[in-house]
C-alpha cells in the first residue's frame, strides 16, 4: 500500500502565498509555493504544474533535489539544474515537478527524508498524480540524496537520475539495482570526483547481472570536458525527459 511510504508524523501542509485554493485553475501554469511541516521542521517546496493540467488524467511526477548552493528558503532551487531545462523546453516535460528546498548545506538530503516524503504525499493529495510514475533526480548534494533516498524507497520511485552525486556504494547499490538508473558526471569534476558515480553504477550493474537482469538498466553518461557543473548538459539531454517519464513502477524491473 502506498500509505506505508508516507511519514506518520506528517502534521500539516499549506500554501506559502503565491496562490489560493480558489485560484488554483488560473495559477496552474505558474510555480506554486507550498510548505510541509513534520515534527516542527519546515520544508518549503515549489510545484510546477503544466498549463494544460487536467485533473481527470493521472500525471507523472518528477521530484528534483537541488545542490548545496541552492539551500535556504527563497525558492532559488528553481533557478539551477532542472528548472532552467523546464523553462527552455517545457514541451519535453508533460508532468508535475516537485522541487523541495532544504534549509542548510550542512545537512544531507536524507536528514530531511521525512519532509521529502511528506512533500510527495502533499502533492499527490492536491493533484492527480500517477503513483506508478514518480521519478527522482537531483544534482550534487541532490544527486547524493537521489541515490540514498531512492535506494531506501525503491518501491516508491519509478527511476533515478542522479547528477554528479555520491554515496556509500554498499548502502546505495542494492536498492538502486532494483530501479532503472541514468547517472551523469563530469570527468573534470574537482568537487565530487566522477569515481563516486562510476563506482556506484558499476556495483549496480554487477548486482543486476548477478540477479539475472540486464546490467544496462543502469545507464552512465560521463562528460569528458565538464567540471562539477554537469547538470546543464544532463538536463539538456534530448532523451532524458522521455526516459524519466516513460518509466513505470509496477511489474518486473528491466
Amino acid at each position: 500500500m502506498w500509505k506505508s511510504f508516507w511519514p506518520r508524523r506528517l502534521l500539516a501542509a499549506g500554501f506559502l502565498g503565491v496562490c489560493a485554493v480558489a485560484g488554483f485553475a488560473a495559477a496552474a501554469a505558474a510555480p506554486i509555493r507550498r510548505e510541509v511541516v513534520v515534527d516542527s521542521e519546515r520544508l518549503p517546496v515549489v510545484v510546477r504544474v503544466p498549463p494544460d493540467y487536467d485533473p481527470a488524467y493521472a500525471w507523472p511526477l518528477v521530484v528534483f533535489l537541488h545542490g548545496s548552493g541552492e539551500c535556504g528558503d527563497d525558492g532559488r532551487q528553481t533557478q539551477v539544474g532542472l528548472g532552467p531545462a523546464l523553462e527552455a523546453r517545457p514541451e519535453h516535460w508533460p508532468c508535475l515537478v516537485l522541487m523541495p528546498q532544504k534549509p542548510t548545506r550542512d545537512r544531507e538530503w536524507e536528514d530531511f527524508e521525512d519532509l521529502v516524503l511528506a512533500a510527495i504525499a502533499d502533492t499527490r493529495a492536491r493533484w492527480n498524480i500517477d503513483g506508478d510514475r514518480i521519478a527522482l533526480t537531483g544534482m550534487s548534494q541532490g544527486g547524493h540524496g537521489t541515490w540514498v533516498i531512492g535506494a531506501r524507497h525503491r518501491d516508491l520511485f519509478s527511476c533515478l537520475a542522479p547528477v554528479c552525486g555520491y554515496g556509500p556504494v554498499a548502502e546505495v547499490a542494492p536498492g538502486a539495482a532494483n530501479l532503472p538508473v541514468w547517472a551523469f558526471h563530469g570527468l573534470r569534476d574537482d568537487v565530487v570526483a566522477a569515481r563516486h558515480t562510476v563506482d556506484i553504477v558499476q556495483e549496480v550493474r554487477r548486482l543486476r547481472l548477478a540477479e539475472g537482469r540486464d546490467p544496462e538498466g543502469a545507464h552512465l553518461t560521463l562528460y569528458p570536458t565538464a567540471g562539477h557543473n554537469s547538470w546543464d548538459a544532463a538536463y539538456a539531454e534530448p532523451g532524458l525527459a522521455g526516459w524519466m517519464l516513460g518509466q513505470s513502477r509496477p511489474g518486473d524491473r528491466p
